[in-house]
C-alpha cells in the first residue's frame, strides 16, 4: 500500500509540475504559430486534480507508518522516533505513529522432533534430549512444551528489550532451559522406578521445575547387606552381598522445597503445557528388563505349577478321605445291622424264655389245681365210705372211681422206650403200667379206709 501511495504521490507531483507546459495553447515554431502536441489524456489533469492525486498518494504512503493491524495471536513492542516505547497486546487497528514494530507470538511451541516428524508451526525444534537416571541408566526423552509470553506490559517490554527477537528467546533461553530441567528431573528418578509406575511423577516434577524453578536436592547413598542361603554338600551356607542404592531428597526450608530460579521464571514466562511424549531407555536396560520379565514369567509359571500340584495333592487326599469315610460308614452300617439282628434274636430268646416260664407256671398251677381237686374228691369219698354207703351208692362210687382212674391214666405220659422183665405170662407194657397205677390207687384207697 505504501508503494502504491508513493507512486501516486510522484505521479501527482509530476503532473502538477508539468501541467503548465502541457496546456492547450498556441505555440510558435519560428515565426509560425502552431497548437500544442500533448496527448489529450494528460491534458485532462489540471493542477487541482494533480494536487488531489499527490495528497492521496502521500496519505497512502504514510498510512502504514501511522496505523497497523494487531493480530489476535501476537503482541507487539513499539519504539517511537522520540525514543519512547509501548506495548500492544490486544487485537484491532492500532495507532503506530512512525514507531518501529517488533511482533512477538503470544504462544511459543518447543518440541522434540526427529527426522520423520513434522516441523510445521513449531517455533522451537529440538533434538531428542539424552538424560541419565540416578541408577546410571541412560535414556532419550521426547517432550513437547508450550510457553506464553508475559501478560503484563512491563515484563513483556523487559523481555523484548532483553532478547530483541523471538528467535533469540527460543534458541538461547527456552530450548536450553527445557533440556537442563529435563536432565535435572532424570537425575531425581531411577529407571527401575520410572518403569514401575513413577512415569506420572516424572512428568509432574518436570512440569513443576519448569514453572516454578528447579528443586534443590541432595543425593544419598544407601548400602544394604543381604544374606542369601545356598545348599552345598548337605550343608547350608550364607553368602553376604552388599547392595548399593541411591536416593535423591529435596532440600526443605521450613517444610517448603527450596527452588533455584532459571530464565523462564526470571522473565515471568508462563509454562502453559508440558507433555512427555516418550522416554526411550537404553538397549542394555531393555534387554535386562526383558530378561527379568522372562524370569518373572517362568517364576510365575513354576508357582502356578506348584499351586496346581498342591491342589491335585489336596484333591487326592480329599478323595481318599471321602472314600475312607464312605467305607467307614458302610462298615458301621453293616455292624449296626448285625448288632440289631443279634439284639433282636436275644430279645426273641428272652421273650420265648419268659413265655416258657409263664407256660410252665401255668401248667404247675393247673397240676396243683388238679391235685387239690383229686385230694378233695378222695377225701370226700373216704368220708362217704366210712359213713357207710348203700349198695347202690357203692356201685355209683365205684363207677365214678373207674371213670376217674381212666381219665387220670389217659393223662399219664409214658416214656417212648421202656424195658420190662418177666416171663411168658408177663403181658404188654401198657398192661403193666395200668396195673401199677390201679394198684397204687387201691393202696391209697386202703390207706384211706384204714384211716
Amino acid at each position: 500500500m505504501s508503494t502504491i501511495g508513493i507512486i501516486l504521490a510522484v505521479i501527482g507531483l509530476i503532473i502538477y509540475l508539468l501541467r503548465p507546459q502541457l496546456a492547450e495553447e498556441n505555440v510558435f515554431e519560428g515565426e509560425q504559430k502552431v497548437r500544442s502536441k500533448a496527448p489529450p489524456f494528460l491534458l485532462m489533469f489540471n493542477k487541482k486534480i494533480a494536487t488531489v492525486i499527490m495528497v492521496a498518494g502521500t496519505t497512502m504512503a504514510l498510512l502504514p507508518y501511522l496505523f497497523f493491524w494487531a493480530d489476535a495471536t501476537e503482541q507487539y513492542f513499539l519504539v517511537y522516533p522520540t525514543g519512547n516505547t509501548s506495548v500492544v497486546t490486544s487485537q484491532g487497528i492500532k495507532f503506530r505513529g512512525f514507531a518501529k514494530i517488533t511482533p512477538w507470538q503470544k504462544y511459543i511451541d518447543v518440541k522434540v522432533v526427529d527426522d520423520k516428524g513434522s516441523k510445521y508451526g513449531i517455533e522451537g525444534v529440538m533434538k531428542p534430549i539424552p538424560i541419565r537416571f540416578i541408577d546410571q541408566v541412560t535414556a532419550t526423552v521426547y517432550i513437547s512444551c508450550r510457553f506464553q509470553l508475559p501478560l503484563d506490559e512491563e515484563s513483556f517490554e523487559t523481555l523484548a528489550i532483553k532478547f530483541r527477537s523471538m528467535s533469540n528467546l527460543v534458541n538461547n533461553t527456552l530450548i536450553p532451559t527445557v533440556r537442563e530441567q529435563t536432565n535435572n528431573t532424570g537425575y531425581m528418578f531411577a529407571a527401575q522406578d520410572y518403569i514401575s509406575g513413577e512415569a506420572q511423577s516424572f512428568r509432574q516434577t518436570l512440569d513443576e521445575q519448569l514453572k516454578d524453578g528447579a528443586y534443590a536436592v541432595e543425593k544419598l547413598e544407601n548400602r544394604d547387606t543381604v544374606y542369601a542361603d545356598i545348599q552345598q554338600a548337605n550343608e547350608t551356607r550364607k553368602i553376604k552381598e552388599i547392595q548399593t542404592s541411591y536416593s535423591v531428597n529435596k532440600i526443605l526450608i521450613n517444610g517448603v522445597p527450596k527452588r533455584i530460579s532459571h530464565e523462564i521464571t526470571e522473565n515471568n514466562i508462563i509454562v502453559s503445557q508440558v507433555i512427555v511424549d516418550d522416554v526411550v531407555l537404553e538397549g542394555a536396560f531393555k534387554e535386562r528388563l526383558e530378561a527379568q520379565r522372562d524370569e518373572s514369567a517362568k517364576r510365575q509359571l513354576e508357582q502356578q505349577k506348584i499351586e496346581t500340584a498342591k491342589s491335585s495333592q489336596q484333591r487326592i487326599l480329599a478323595e481318599g478321605e471321602r472314600d475312607k469315610a464312605a467305607e467307614r460308614v458302610a462298615q458301621e452300617t453293616e455292624q449296626v445291622k448285625q448288632l440289631i439282628a443279634i439284639e433282636t434274636k436275644l430279645k426273641q430268646e428272652k421273650t420265648n424264655k419268659e413265655l416258657a416260664a409263664i407256660a410252665l407256671e401255668t401248667e404247675r398251677l393247673k397240676s396243683q389245681q388238679r391235685k387239690v381237686a383229686a385230694d378233695a374228691q378222695a377225701y370226700e369219698n373216704a368220708k362217704l365210705v366210712s359213713a357207710g354207703l348203700t349198695p347202690q351208692e357203692k356201685a355209683e362210687w365205684q363207677y365214678k372211681t373207674s371213670v376217674g382212674v381212666a381219665q387220670e391214666i389217659s393223662k399219664i405220659q409214658f416214656p417212648q422206650t421202656m424195658i420190662t422183665g418177666g416171663g411168658e405170662k408177663g403181658g404188654t407194657p401198657l398192661e403193666s403200667l395200668i396195673g401199677a397205677a390201679m394198684a397204687k390207687q387201691l393202696l391209697d384207697s386202703k390207706g384211706g379206709f384204714t384211716q
